[in-house]
């Protein structure tokens, strides 16, 4: 699984980590299971209840609209994510980690006619192995990439982190601090780091640099990271 970086206005490095292709190619036959699914339902009631004799807009109005309008709505509507989606732990989000906007959502919903539709997945397949970042076309035109949320809390309450073997620590005052507060710093600050909150950072440096005591010179970025390195300097020695 790939992953990319953006920089947010606050100088905050946001990591996303790309959706595989094969679990974008499950999750689209998931979705196309449930469209065949409902489909074959649907003309099974139509029949049943009598109302095929010649109109053609019973079925455009019950089989083909929520066909033609299922990716638009559950995306719009379920945070990012089909059902296909939400069984493979993937959504779509902006470049920035948030919630799209409905304009971004119809874009890359109207682009699934070339990405799709008519190259058969071709041109997205394509276009997200060169890409990097998870995007087909439509997500390149409106801002947009697929995420892979998976193992997410796993990464951010394992204590571990890797450190350099000449590091040298800034704060031996973390050693008053339990595994329990390093979890509980780690996971805010890389929520935070994920979603561009700037202010949730500094908030969460002010109050363990009371904890600890200290007066830091560091940004709050900078600073909560120093923390949980010097945390991991100390306790694996």
């Amino acid at each position: 699984m790939d992953n990319f970086q953006i920089e947010t206005a606050q100088n905050i490095g946001i990591h996303q980590n790309v959706a595989g292709i094969g679990d974008r190619i499950l999750a689209f036959l998931i979705d196309g299971l449930i469209l065949v699914g409902y489909a074959i339902l649907a003309s099974f009631a139509i029949a049943g209840l009598g109302l095929d004799g010649g109109q053609q807009w019973v079925y455009y109005l019950i089989i083909g609209l929520p066909v033609f309008m299922y990716y638009l709505v559950w995306e719009t509507f379920n945070n990012g994510r089909t059902p296909g989606k939400a069984a493979l732990n993937i959504r779509v989000v902006r470049l920035d980690g948030s919630r799209p906007a409905f304009s971004q959502y119809i874009i890359r919903w109207l682009l699934r006619l070339i990405d799709i539709s008519l190259s058969s997945g071709g041109v997205a397949l394509v276009t997200i192995l060169l890409n990097g970042k998870g995007q087909r076309l439509g997500d390149m035109a409106a801002g947009t990439a697929v995420i892979s949320e998976r193992n997410k809390m796993q990464l951010s309450q394992t204590l571990h982190m890797d450190i350099p073997e000449n590091y040298v620590p800034t704060y031996s005052q973390v050693t008053i601090l339990k595994d329990r507060d390093i979890q509980k710093i780690k996971k805010i600050y890389y929520n935070a780091r994920r979603n561009g909150y700037h202010n949730v950072i500094v908030t969460l440096a002010d109050k363990v640099a009371v904890l600890l005591e200290v007066k830091p010179v560091e940004r709050p970025l900078d600073f909560i990271d120093r923390v949980l390195k010097d945390y991991n300097y100390y306790t694996q020695k």
